[in-house]
């Protein structure tokens, strides 16, 4: 057994692909084939169930997968400290975001990084917040921006929280108003988060709590859609102040939301107990020296 024969086993686990893990660790899908083959003859166990649609770990396979994952970290960690690789400030991090949200707070903490370790790569993911969260548990990401809600799961710091404010056309009813609460969206078409954000359900929650039905002209997990079907005067939407105050005053006005507690809140999330990569724990390593975030427990 060797430790490139488990590397390339992890990869084929984490992108449920050969031929994608041949792409990442820069080999032929071939190699990687007699890889997982010798793997399995080795272990006597098939790691791998295999279609002509997806590749997905046995139960052997996930046995094998967390004492893989182990054994790679421990090796990885002997060559770090045998060959520097703390100095050398390199490698690759992977991090899931949702679209329509803003990160502009972890942007710039994201730049100060990069300014700092500029030979790390980061590879950003566009999903929603549930889909990030499955390619975290998965293995695909090294960490997610999302609500975390599971401390059995996961491990996160927070550092985002930005309330919602209603955007609408300059020219709608609602623009005179200096604040707007559920019971105003009597009869107008909301345009919402689709169903992999779960501030669809507590928006319809909110509504169906103030006596009233929402009527959904559009739902979306594309910020740029919903502004601009709100520019075209075809309903109402809500997004994160922060958001609201970059939009364009002449097409889009937003007022500030009746409800407190529906508010953006974001934390940078990452798998418990799983392994992540030096470059990773460079990161939060860096994030919690410079900046004051709360940590879970």
């Amino acid at each position: 057994m060797e430790i490139r024969h488990l590397e390339y086993f992890i990869e084929v686990a984490r992108h449920k692909s050969f031929s994608i893990a041949a792409e990442v660790t820069h080999t032929s899908q071939p190699s990687i084939s007699k890889a997982i083959k010798d793997l399995e003859a080795e272990l006597g166990k098939t790691l791998f169930y295999r279609s002509t649609k997806y590749v997905k770990l046995t139960d052997a396979g996930e046995l094998v997968l967390d004492q893989a994952q182990q054994i790679v970290a421990a090796f990885r960690n002997i060559n770090t400290q045998l060959e520097g690789l703390a100095k050398l400030q390199t490698g690759k991090i992977h991090i899931g975001l949702p679209p329509i949200t803003a990160v502009t707070t972890f942007s710039h903490m994201l730049g100060a990084f990069k300014n700092e370790y500029p030979k790390i790569q980061i590879h950003l993911f566009e999903y929603g917040p549930k889909k990030i969260e499955a390619s975290l548990l998965d293995g695909l990401l090294d960490f997610g921006i999302f609500t975390p809600e599971s401390p059995d799961l996961f491990e996160w710091i927070w550092f985002e929280q930005d309330p919602l404010s209603v955007i609408m056309h300059p020219t709608h009813r609602l623009a005179p108003y200096d604040l707007i609460d559920y019971k105003d969206f009597e009869g107008e078409q909301l345009i919402l988060y689709n169903n992999d954000y779960k501030l669809h359900d507590i928006i319809i929650a909110g509504c169906k709590n103030a006596g009233i039905t929402p009527e959904i002209a559009f739902e979306t997990s594309q910020r740029e859609l919903m502004t601009q079907m709100v520019a075209a005067k075809l309903g109402l939407a809500l997004l994160p102040t922060k958001i609201c105050q970059t939009l364009n005053p002449q097409s889009i006005t937003y007022r500030p939301f009746a409800d407190t507690n529906l508010c953006l809140q974001l934390a940078l999330t990452w798998k418990k107990g799983r392994y992540l990569p030096h470059a990773a724990h460079e990161l939060l390593a860096f994030l919690k020296a410079n900046y004051h975030l709360i940590e879970s427990y």
